[in-house]
């Protein structure tokens, strides 16, 4: 019995370990809140195709694309990020994310938002 516990410790460490060191090695935290709270509705590559998608009147923006993103200044998503849409004049559908994420880590998600655009606001 005292092997199977010490055999379940073990396991569990390692899976941590190695966890933190693949999330910290090959993904930013920008990019993990990326993927953990924006995917369903902006896609898992930012295009704007997620799966809530479906049942949505208005399409979310496509983070991809450097012309549209172009026109949006890092004030504006700021916003948007922290307030919601509606805070920006757009869809009510998106929610406001500022009890969620700190200022710094909207400031994080914009940069990585620069980075799927390939674009500068």
């Amino acid at each position: 019995m005292k092997r199977v516990k010490t055999f379940a410790v073990v396991l569990t460490a390692s899976t941590l370990f190695f966890s933190a060191s693949v999330s910290s090695a090959g993904e930013s935290n920008a990019e993990l809140n990326y993927k953990t709270y924006c995917w369903q509705c902006h896609g898992m590559n930012g295009n704007g195709k997620g799966v809530n998608t479906l049942d949505m009147s208005v399409q979310p923006r496509d983070h991809t694309d450097a012309k549209g993103m172009k026109g949006i200044t890092d004030a504006q998503m700021f916003k948007a990020i922290k307030e919601g849409g509606l805070a920006v004049q757009k869809s009510v559908l998106m929610p406001p994310w500022g009890s969620t994420f700190t200022d710094e880590e909207i400031k994080d998600l914009i940069h990585y938002l620069r980075k799927l655009c390939n674009c500068k606001g």
